[in-house]
């Protein structure tokens, strides 16, 4: 069964539709792979439509929920959020993962896709962002040590790339700029620490920008371009995937986690011209573009040649993504209101 692509998307209801259908590689893996799957962190931007797609990609595999539970955790402070996944087949489970003793009544399960940290709001958090993304991971990794692993981090970790040399690779040297950046690469540095001295199998996950309509580097393009806000050039390229996609790949290298761990960039091919993608949206909206700062020739970008070679290309490319979000911002979609902060050189968030 391949994956719908529609000429556009009317709602959200529609979005989150599309967002956890999963395509057959995922399904054949469901299929392959053991146990319950748990999902910490579920109530972020990613999560809920992921646990969503794993739930479905079980169903369709023959793996129904009284055999393959996938359970999302979250602090759940809005209910509704909980509900939305309970009548999809998720099951919820509400705790405080930095409480030891709600971390230690969490079901043991074989399957783990981390996904707990923080970015927005970083800056003047510094403590608390060092305790989510490098004392958090360490608990986890303690409490489960038998799990496999898909671990969240970020590109943020790479050191800046030149446009003209391919993006960064996993093997080398990460560059952290910023207390962001350098508390998810310790998050990478515990999972490595776990797995090389207790054999817990984890894939890393350094992703590079997952879009979808509510939020996004694409998004927060074509509203500034709506809006007539200057667009920065001095981040002149960034890279983008589809969050279908995103899912899709983070849930597949759950079948990828070793000891020691491996790292996986997950983002697009293509390095986007920001530039470009202003002017695209302002032909879409017929609006002037106003610029600002110039292109350094460098940013941060990805290689994904590893990504590619184990899930293949996306499903979804950017193109189409660029058509639905020009729609989106013209028929007044609703957002999330987070923005990226994709164009911050200084790495504060």
């Amino acid at each position: 069964m391949g994956v719908r692509v529609p000429d556009r998307i009317a709602d959200v209801d529609e979005l989150e539709e599309l967002l956890s259908e999963p395509d057959d590689a995922l399904t054949e893996m469901m299929g392959r792979l053991t146990g319950d799957i748990l999902v910490l962190g579920a109530g972020g931007k990613m999560g809920p439509t992921l646990a969503r797609m794993a739930r479905r990609a079980a169903d369709r595999a023959g793996t129904d929920s009284s055999y393959r539970k996938v359970i999302a955790v979250s602090r759940y402070t809005n209910r509704d959020a909980a509900t939305l996944l309970e009548r999809t087949g998720v099951q919820t489970i509400a705790a405080d993962l930095m409480d030891p003793a709600q971390l230690r009544l969490l079901p043991d399960c074989p399957n783990i896709v981390f996904m707990a940290g923080m970015k927005f709001g970083s800056s003047g958090n510094e403590a608390l962002t060092w305790a989510m993304n490098v004392d958090l991971p360490a608990m986890v990794c303690r409490r489960f040590p038998e799990a496999r692993f898909a671990a969240f981090s970020t590109g943020n970790v790479n050191a800046m790339a030149k446009v003209t040399e391919g993006g960064s690779i996993e093997t080398e040297a990460p560059g952290p700029v910023g207390e962001y950046a350098m508390s998810c690469l310790g998050r990478e540095r515990i999972f490595e620490h776990y797995s090389r001295t207790t054999g817990l199998r984890a894939s890393i996950l350094r992703l590079s920008y997952a879009v979808e309509m509510r939020y996004g580097v694409l998004l927060d393009t074509a509203l500034k371009v709506w809006n007539g806000i200057p667009v920065d050039l001095v981040m002149g390229n960034m890279p983008a995937i589809w969050q279908r996609d995103a899912n899709s790949q983070a849930l597949r290298s759950l079948e990828h986690a070793a000891s020691p761990a491996t790292v996986i960039n997950i983002t697009g091919p293509e390095f986007l011209s920001v530039r470009q993608i202003a002017l695209r949206f302002g032909r879409e909206f017929d609006r002037q573009v106003v610029f600002t700062g110039t292109e350094r020739g460098e940013a941060l970008l990805s290689c994904t040649q590893k990504a590619q070679a184990l899930f293949g290309y996306p499903s979804i490319p950017v193109e189409q993504v660029i058509q639905w979000t020009a729609d989106w911002v013209k028929h007044g979609g609703t957002t999330l209101n987070k923005p990226t902060h994709y164009e911050t050189t200084d790495g504060k968030f």
